[in-house]
C-alpha cells in the first residue's frame, strides 16, 4: 500500500470539497478558455463555485430535487458546472457517453429514468427527437450553448442567472442542501451494448475517498494546469482530471482534439495530464521525428545512459530542449485505461518526463493503484492507493491471479442488478476480472483480462494484450487481435493466431511493396521475427490481414467476443 506523501484536505462529500476549497483557492484560476486566437477568458475558483450554487438553486426551483439528471457533451467547463450543480444538492447525476448512437442514448435515458438533460449543441437534434419517445420520463432539456430559453428548451446560462437572483432573494435550498455521502449520487454505464451494460452506482464517499488518496500520493498543487483530453463522462477523466483539479485548486484547460495535444501543452503551459498510452506513444514519436530531423538522436541516446541515475529534476535540466517542445512545464503525466508499453514509460523517465502508470475501474471510482515520485517501478501500476487493500485469488505457478480490491472507493452496487453485483462482490472484496501479480515490494503488475486468457493444451496461459503490444509495434500495423484457433483434428489443441489491421499507405512506403500478396509476406516475416523473441508455445501460427478497424467500445477497448464472432463468420 502507498504511504501518504503529501498533506490533503479531509472531505466528506463533493459539496464539502467545494466549500472548503473555495476559501483556500478563491482567486486562483479554475478554468482558462480560449475565446479566439490569443484571447482567453478565465474563471476563478470562487466564480465557479458561485455558478454551481446558482445553477443548482435554479434546478431545485424547476422541481428537480431528488431526480436523475443527465449530462452529455464535449469536455468543457459548462459540462463540469452542470455535473456539480446536480450532484451537490439537487439529485443524481448520469454522465452519458457522447459517442453512442441515438438509439442507444434513447435506451439509456429510458433505463435510468432521467427527467432532465444538459447537452451541447452537437446533440441538440438527437435529444429533441428522444424527448418525444414514450419510453422515457424526460421533461426538461437544458442547452449549454443557448444564450436564452427558446421553444421549450432551457438555457444553462439563463438558468444560472435565474438561480443567482433566487439566492439574492434568500433561496438557500441548494446551498443548505444536506448530502448523504453513503447513498447513490452518480450513475455510470459500463462499456458494452445497451442491453448488457450495467449501471455502476457510486456515492460521494466513493469519489471523495479516491480524491483524498490521489492527493496524498501525487505531487499536484494549485499552481498546476491540467489538460482535459479524455472523454469526461469516463470516470478516469472525471475523477483524475476534472474533480481532482478543482479539489487541488488547479487550473483546467481543454484540448482541441487529439491532433492538437502537443500544441495545447505548449499554448497553455500544461503541467499535468491524465491520458491513454496511445497519446503518449504519439507524443514520443513526434519528439523522435524532430530529433531525427535535427540529427540529434545519437547524442540524446548517449545522454540517456550517461545521466540515467540523475533525479527527475536534474534530467529535466539536461533535456531542457525536449521539455520545451512540450511547453517546458510538464510535471506529471498519468497513463491509464490501457497497458502502457514499459519501453515507452522508461524512455519518458530517462528524459526527465515524469510518466507514471495508474490502474482503476469504473467500479472503484476509479484509481486502485498509481505510481508516485517515491514509489515507481517500470511496467507496474504502482502500489495500491492508501485506502485500498488488494489481494490475488486463484494464483497460478507464476504468481498470477485475479486482482481483488477492497476499500471505501468500491461501488455500492450495480444499480437494480442484484445478480450481477453478487457475481463481482464477495465479503466486501470486488473481483476486478483482471489478472495480476504483486511483487515482494507490493508493486502490482497487470497481466490481462481473466476472460480473455487463452489456455493451451499444455496448461500454459497466453495473455493476448501482452502479445498484441508486440505486434502493434510493427511499422504499418494500426492494431491487432490475438486469438486461439482450435485445430480441426484435435479440439483441445489451440494455436495462436492474429488479426492485423494495417495502414496500406504506410506499409507500401516503409517496405516498398505493392500487391496484397507482398504486403502479406512482409508482415508475416515481421510476425516470424516476433516469434523468435518468445517461448515456442507462444508462437503465432496464423495471420489475417484487414484494413477495417477492430470492433471496440466507445472507450476504445477491444470487444473480444464480438471480434472473435466476426472472425468465425468470415470462415463459415
Amino acid at each position: 500500500m502507498n504511504e501518504r506523501l503529501y498533506d490533503y484536505i479531509e472531505i466528506t462529500d463533493l459539496k464539502d470539497m467545494l466549500n472548503k476549497t473555495k476559501e483556500i483557492y478563491r482567486e486562483k484560476p479554475a478554468y482558462k478558455i480560449r475565446i479566439r486566437e490569443g484571447e482567453y477568458k478565465t474563471f476563478t475558483h470562487k466564480e465557479v463555485r458561485e455558478m454551481i450554487d446558482s445553477l443548482g438553486t435554479a434546478l431545485i426551483n424547476l422541481g428537480l430535487k431528488g431526480k436523475k439528471i443527465a449530462v452529455i457533451g464535449e469536455n468543457r467547463y459548462e459540462w463540469e458546472i452542470a455535473y456539480l450543480s446536480i450532484v451537490c444538492g439537487t439529485g443524481i447525476v448520469v454522465p452519458l457517453d457522447k459517442s453512442l448512437p441515438e438509439n442507444e442514448l434513447e435506451d439509456l435515458i429510458a433505463r435510468s429514468e432521467i427527467e432532465a438533460i444538459f447537452y451541447s449543441n452537437k446533440y441538440a437534434e438527437a435529444i429533441e427527437r428522444i424527448r418525444y419517445s414514450e419510453k422515457n420520463k424526460l421533461k426538461h432539456l437544458i442547452a449549454m450553448d443557448l444564450p436564452v430559453h427558446s421553444e421549450g428548451v432551457y438555457s444553462q446560462q439563463e438558468l444560472t442567472k435565474r438561480g443567482r437572483k433566487l439566492i439574492e432573494n434568500g433561496d438557500r435550498n441548494f446551498i443548505d442542501a444536506k448530502i448523504n455521502p453513503n447513498e447513490m449520487s452518480i450513475m455510470l454505464f459500463t462499456s458494452g451494448t445497451t442491453s448488457k451494460s450495467k449501471i455502476v452506482a457510486l456515492s460521494h464517499k466513493n469519489i471523495c475517498s479516491n480524491l483524498m488518496d490521489i492527493a496524498s500520493i501525487l505531487d499536484v498543487t494549485s499552481d498546476d494546469t491540467f489538460l482535459s483530453i479524455l472523454p469526461i463522462h469516463h470516470v478516469f477523466e472525471c475523477t483524475v482530471g476534472f474533480l481532482f483539479s478543482l479539489y487541488k485548486g488547479a487550473q483546467t484547460v481543454f484540448c482541441d482534439g487529439l491532433r492538437h495535444v502537443v500544441d495545447n501543452l505548449k499554448e497553455y503551459q500544461v503541467s499535468v495530464m491524465a491520458c491513454v498510452p496511445a497519446i503518449y506513444e504519439r507524443i514520443f514519436g513526434m519528439i523522435r521525428k524532430k530529433l531525427e530531423k535535427q540529427g540529434k538522436v545519437e547524442k540524446i541516446l548517449e545522454d540517456e545512459e550517461k545521466y540515467r541515475y540523475l533525479s527527475m529534476e536534474e534530467k529535466k535540466q539536461v533535456f531542457k530542449e525536449i521539455h520545451n517542445m512540450l511547453g517546458g512545464k510538464i510535471k506529471l503525466f498519468i497513463s491509464g485505461a490501457a497497458a502502457l508499453d514499459p519501453k515507452i514509460e522508461e524512455k519518458y523517465r530517462l528524459l526527465g518526463l515524469n510518466l507514471v502508470q495508474g490502474y482503476g475501474l469504473t467500479e472503484t471510482s476509479p484509481v486502485v493503484g498509481v505510481g508516485s515520485n517515491k514509489y515507481n517501478k517500470i511496467g507496474s501500476i504502482g502500489k495500491p492507493v492508501p485506502s485500498i487493500k488488494v489481494k490475488l485469488a486463484d494464483k497460478n505457478k507464476e504468481g498470477i491471479g485475479e486482482l481483488l480490491v477492497k476499500g471505501p472507493s468500491v461501488m455500492l452496487e450495480y444499480y437494480e442488478n442484484r445478480e450481477a453485483t453478487k457475481e463481482v462482490m464477495e465479503n466486501g472484496w470486488f473481483h476486478t476480472g483482471d489478472l495480476a501479480r504483486i511483487d515482494e515490494e507490493g508493486y502490482i503488475f497487470i497481466s490481462g483480462r481473466k476472460k480473455s486468457v487463452i489456455v493451451l493444451k499444455n496448461g500454459k496461459n497466453i495473455f493476448p494484450e501482452e502479445m498484441e503490444n508486440l505486434v502493434n509495434k510493427i511499422e504499418g500495423v494500426t492494431e491487432s487481435f490475438i486469438f486461439g484457433k482450435q485445430q480441426t483434428d484435435d479440439k483441445d489443441n489451440i494455436k495462436i493466431n492474429v488479426k492485423i489491421v494495417f495502414d496500406r499507405k504506410i506499409v507500401k512506403e516503409v517496405y516498398k511493396v505493392e500487391t496484397d500478396e507482398e504486403i502479406y509476406n512482409v508482415l508475416l516475416k515481421k510476425i516470424k521475427e516476433i516469434n523468435q523473441t518468445m517461448p515456442r508455445y507462444k508462437s503465432i501460427r496464423g495471420m489475417i490481414l484487414t484494413e477495417q478497424p477492430l470492433i471496440k467500445t466507445t472507450t476504445n477497448k477491444i470487444k473480444r467476443q464480438e471480434n472473435l464472432d466476426a472472425i468465425k463468420k468470415l470462415k463459415n
